[in-house]
């Protein structure tokens, strides 16, 4: 399925869009988490803005 994704990501409209990856500390247990999101790339730094 990934590579499915992948291709599609890098022909025509898709190659206006990013990966984004943010490390982030859980408050209850302290460990890390990573969340991840395939915004546009008007918008990569508004997703490593928000908490």
């Amino acid at each position: 399925m990934a590579k499915k994704v992948v291709a599609s990501l890098k022909t025509g409209a898709g190659k206006s869009f990013t990966k984004c990856i943010k490390m982030m500390k859980s408050d209850k247990s302290g460990a890390y988490q990573f969340k991840e999101e395939i915004v546009h790339n008007d918008h990569v730094k508004d997703f490593f803005t928000k908490k």
